[in-house]
Order: C-alpha cells, then structure tokens, then sequence
C-alpha cells in the first residue's frame, strides 16, 4: 500500500517529479503518482485528497507549475501533510510557482521545497524524514543518505 501520494497537475510536469520518485524507490517508500489537474479537474483534485487518507496514503507530495495551485487545493481537503513543489514550467521560472505555494493562508499550511528538480528530490527526502519518525526501517535509511552524503 502507497505510504505517499505524489500528484503533478500535468504530464508535461514527469522530468521534474521524477527526481521525488527515485529517492521514494530508493527509500523503499510505496508512492502513488497521479496527474490531475486542479484547474481543468476540480473535483477530481477534491476527490483525490478527501480519498487520500482511505487509500493509506501518510504524506502528499503534489508538484505544479504557474499559478500553482494544486498543493493548496489538495491542503484544504484533507488532514494530511501536503509538501508543494513549485515547478519551473512558465515565463517566470518558477518564481511565481514558489510564492502561490508558500504564501497559503493561515490554515491552510503546506511545506514549500524550492523550485524544479532538486526541490522535487528535497520533498521525498522531507517526506522521509515525516515517515521515520513512524517507521524505524526509514529513518535508518535517512541516516545512510545522510552519512554517504557527508563523505562524499
């Protein structure tokens, strides 16, 4: 069963989150990707995070580029832990991306990472770092990635 729900607004958004998905793989963490669209697909976007819970899913990790609001609307659904990953797919670079997700209102709390493939790699760490709290196998592979990062 998917421990984390990772969700990107389009297709064209893959390359980016793919970075999220190796370090998941890497971890042994179950993970479910889904393209919805909180624009074009509202109430599935809704859906997804009133089900998400009932799925087994712990932590959202929802990627989106421009006025990037998937992350907040999936947050206003669901208790969940949502991570937002703004990404760089319009004129702005991303830029624009990181304030809609960062600037929720109070209430609506989402966790920022930065923009685009590394910010991707940094939810699934951050993600991780959530579950090993629970979960002993996970945080033992934290440390691991920590450690080899530090000798390297």
């Amino acid at each position: 069963m998917a421990m984390v729900g990772v969700v990107i607004g389009s297709k064209t958004d893959e390359p980016y989150i793919q970075h999220a998905l190796k370090i998941l793989e890497e971890f042994k963490i179950d993970y479910e990707l889904s393209i919805v669209s909180a624009h074009r697909k509202p109430e599935k976007v809704r859906q997804y995070a009133i089900e998400a819970k009932a799925k087994g899913f712990l932590i959202i990790i929802a990627a989106a580029g421009s006025a990037a609001h998937l992350p907040g609307v999936i947050a206003s659904w669901t208790t969940l832990p949502v991570i937002g990953v703004p990404l760089p797919t319009s004129e702005l670079k991303g830029v624009d991306s990181l304030y809609s997700i960062v600037q929720m209102p109070g209430g609506v709390p989402v966790a920022c990472v930065g923009i685009g493939a590394s910010g991707a790699k940094n939810a699934a760490l951050l993600a991780a770092q959530i579950l090993g709290i629970k979960y002993e196998n996970i945080h033992r592979t934290f440390e691991e990635y920590k450690t080899k990062l530090a000798e390297s």
